[in-house]
């Protein structure tokens, strides 16, 4: 069994409120990082972020988990490390194609709601301006079979900006272990699976969590089921880029600009 001290779990946080009630069905003894996404950051951006600020930190696997996961199997998620492990896998997670009725882009990527790394093995390997670089598709490069995914895909899809951080580990010939999924009635959320066995559940829309009424009493239905009672008092160590929303916006213009400036054909 994997020392759990070498184990920490990071959740780009967009709802706080939700993030205190899921947070109470963590894996336990593990530690636990917050980057705060209120401002609006999410995705490659958080990606970069995490590691700038978790590299030096003493951590050989990271689950990456969004704070609508609801983990219902903690002792399953310690078995997918410790398979992993024994397999030398890279990486654990969920197409973001052909899995979730809702997500129908890149199979041979993972959407970043929930993952589990080797991060000792990728700090290893960590080359930001290389892995950017990994932001394109060539025609037929993984051999994946998709025949038996039950919805629609897209193998050319660059949807989400982090696909590059998936690519450049699976071109150094770094291995993935695509987990099951299965959608839950409401056609939203989604579970999660590792040898049959549940590992969680994840409800989707965080953000609309006590604003959209729909969503939030679809998420609620999901806390009383698995006795999420009130808030937990959990310990975590949060980092926060202040200036990002002002970079953001600063670049948006800056390319605004760009376009206005650029010569017409």
């Amino acid at each position: 069994m994997i020392a759990k001290e070498s184990i920490a779990l990071l959740t780009t946080v967009a709802n706080f409120d939700l993030y205190q009630k899921t947070a109470s069905l963590f894996p336990s003894n593990i530690t636990l990082y917050v980057i705060d996404g209120t401002n609006g950051m999410h995705g490659i951006d958080s990606i970069l972020y995490m590691m700038k600020k978790l590299k030096n930190k003493s951590i050989d696997w990271l689950i990456m988990a969004d704070e609508d996961v609801v983990f219902t199997n903690t002792d399953a998620v310690f078995e997918l490390i410790s398979f992993m492990q024994e397999k030398n896998y890279t990486v654990a997670g969920i197409r973001d194609g052909g899995i979730i009725t809702h997500r129908n882009f890149n199979p041979y990527a993972i959407n970043t709601f929930f993952s589990v790394l080797n991060f000792k093995e990728i700090k290893s390997l960590w080359n930001k301006n290389e892995m950017l670089k990994n932001q394109y598709i060539i025609p037929k490069e993984f051999d994946d079979t998709l025949d038996n995914l039950p919805f629609t895909y897209d193998v050319n899809s660059l949807y989400e900006p982090y696909y590059c951080f998936y690519f450049w580990l699976r071109r150094m010939g770094k291995e993935f272990l695509f987990l099951e999924s299965q959608m839950k009635p409401d056609a939203i959320a989604n579970t999660i699976y590792f040898n049959n066995k549940q590992i969680a559940v994840h409800t989707w829309y965080a953000r609309a969590y006590g604003k959209n009424e729909k969503h939030t009493q679809r998420i609620d239905y999901y806390l009383q089921k698995f006795k999420v009672v009130g808030t937990a008092k959990v310990h975590y160590t949060m980092y926060k880029k202040y200036t990002f929303a002002l970079v953001k916006k600063v670049e948006k213009l800056l390319r605004k600009i760009h376009t206005k400036l650029r010569p017409k054909a």
